[in-house]
């Protein structure tokens, strides 16, 4: 068996001199405690040295590649091609499979193959004769510095650094922007207020400030190339009649030293959007037309790098930047947010509140797809993702016409809505409600009142009577028919009962006049105490 093992300072090749020491695998470093045991296990067959640090480079990115470079080709074919009977031990089993399809040499891998070459690494000075460790070690330092090199160079994952970057000093702009607007706004309006309220846009109040200087030049400035004419002209009446203090040439000259700062800081915070936006669109396309450049660029920032992100679900994506809320959430043991970062992208932006949660949801489902893409595919066009965006605007606006479909139509035919007619009520002036003097007394409302509730009793009491009267007259008529109908025997007996009946009708009929007659007279003397109040009173 022949082994491959790949060095700092070049490829060597040993020859296993006893095979059935490998098979004790746990035992195996015992046989290398000193370079005469392990000179007893393998033996140098060939050595082949890199001639500088490049060539040392080129080996050491193709073998981390999987690829065979050209030295280790020469050494294969020269050396291992002679005795291709025998197997050869390597330590990667992807360079494996690719010297065995290109030079069709049986390869071999395993805990053994891992342990033997652990071994031969740790006696690798004794081993390899003709290499001065100083030297060995010299190389090793040389190809970690050049690989290292390498690797930040050409990385792709350290690319989106510049993206994570520029958002975060676009977000510091911003703050420190916000900042200087404000003092500059508090320090100038000590000396012209009326400015602040009429020019609310921040970079052109910065410009005119720098402009006036002083509010008594406003009517001598030209402001047209600043401010719309109608507030050039309210800007020059309000400078007349100001109430501001006056201030030194000093504080003036200060205050325009701080515009300048703004109009340079709000110049530079445009070109670095700029800047932003060529390069979201050059390293992640799909997404940057799935939820724009800021919102793409924050997630980027937040996962630490395009390659980190793409490796998050989609879940994770949909409430990326709202941790603290999700663990309060789930602490609390209430309802997690269904957004983060991502609530500020346009198509959750444009929907109803109520279609929010979904949105965000297919959203990140759509981004996450795209970040994947833009990640770890070849191409760089955004057809992936206008495609899924195009998907999402229809699914929204089917969203939005359902909840107008439940509200007003079927459930399959949207509501036909008719055409609006107005219709226009002419109503009458009421002039009573003009007056705040009652036209009555408290005292003759309540009297009123009382009267007409003791007519309407007094129209109801006559019937009364009458009703009973027709009743027991029924009560009489269907007592004849009964009697007829019964044995002659019992009549004397009935005609006893209808005469007692008669009796006692006769006094409840004159009881009941009575009560009439009292009530007619009672109606005739209040009517009579009501007159001479009337009169009292005129």
């Amino acid at each position: 068996m022949l082994v491959l093992f790949e060095t700092a300072a070049g490829y060597a090749i040993f020859k296993v001199l006893d095979e059935s020491k490998l098979q004790k695998v746990d035992s195996l470093y015992k046989e290398f405690e000193t370079p005469e045991k392990a000179n007893k296990v393998v033996k140098l067959k060939h050595f082949e040295k890199f001639q500088d640090t490049t060539e040392a480079l080129a080996a050491a990115t193709a073998l981390v590649e999987g690829k065979i470079g050209k030295s280790l080709k020469k050494v294969l074919k020269k050396v291992v091609a002679k005795e291709a009977h025998e197997q050869l031990a390597i330590s990667d089993v992807k360079l494996g499979g690719v010297i065995k399809e290109k030079l069709d040499l049986s390869c071999v891998h395993s805990p053994a193959v891992a342990e033997l070459m652990r071994c031969i690494r740790s006696q690798m000075e004794a081993l390899i004769t003709g290499l001065p460790p100083r030297e060995i070690s010299a190389m090793s330092l040389g190809l970690a510095h050049s690989l290292s090199r390498y690797k930040l160079k050409f990385s792709p994952d350290k690319v989106d650094t510049m993206i994570v970057q520029a958002i975060s000093l676009l977000d510091d702009l911003d703050k420190e922007l916000n900042n200087y607007i404000m003092r500059c706004r508090e320090w100038y309006g000590w000396h012209f207020p009326e400015l602040g309220k009429i020019v609310t846009d921040n970079l052109a109040y910065c410009k005119s400030v720098r402009k006036i200087g002083d509010r008594t030049n406003v009517a001598g400035s030209d402001l047209s190339d600043l401010l719309p004419e109608e507030i050039e002209a309210e800007v020059k009446l309000a400078a007349e009649i100001s109430m501001g203090t006056e201030v030194s040439e000093q504080d003036i000259g200060n205050i325009r030293h701080l515009c300048d700062q703004v109009i340079d800081i709000s110049d530079y915070r445009t070109q670095l959007y700029d800047y932003l936006k060529n390069r979201m669109m050059a390293i992640a396309p799909n997404l940057t037309v799935m939820v724009g450049e800021l919102v793409g660029a924050r997630l980027i920032s937040h996962a630490g790098s395009l390659l980190n992100l793409a490796k998050h679900p989609a879940s994770t994506v949909q409430i990326l930047g709202a941790e603290k809320a999700l663990f309060r959430a789930l602490k609390t043991r209430k309802d997690t947010p269904k957004y983060g970062l991502i609530y500020h992208a346009s198509l959750v932006g444009q929907t109803t509140a109520k279609n929010k949660g979904k949105i965000s949801r297919m959203l990140a489902a759509k981004a996450a797809l795209a970040i994947r893409y833009d990640a770890l595919g070849e191409d760089t066009n955004a057809e992936m993702g206008a495609e899924n965006r195009a998907k999402l605007e229809a699914r929204l606006r089917q969203l939005e016409e359902r909840g107008i479909r439940r509200i007003s139509g079927t459930g399959k035919a949207m509501a036909k809505a008719d055409k609006y007619q107005h219709k226009s009520e002419v109503r009458m002036y009421d002039p009573s409600g003009d007056s705040t003097i009652p036209s009555t007394s408290k005292k003759r409302k309540f009297e009123e009142m009382k009267e007409e509730e003791e007519e309407e009793e007094a129209a109801e009491a006559p019937e009364t009577p009458v009703v009973k009267a027709k009743k027991a007259k029924k009560e009489a008529v269907t007592e004849e028919e009964a009697v007829e109908e019964e044995p002659p025997k019992k009549k004397k007996k009935k005609k006893k009962d209808k005469k007692a009946e008669a009796e006692a009708e006769e006094p409840k009929e004159e009881e009941e006049e009575v009560a009439v007659t009292e009530s007619t007279e009672k109606k005739k003397k209040k009517k009579k105490k009501k007159a001479k109040e009337e009169e009292d009173d005129e």
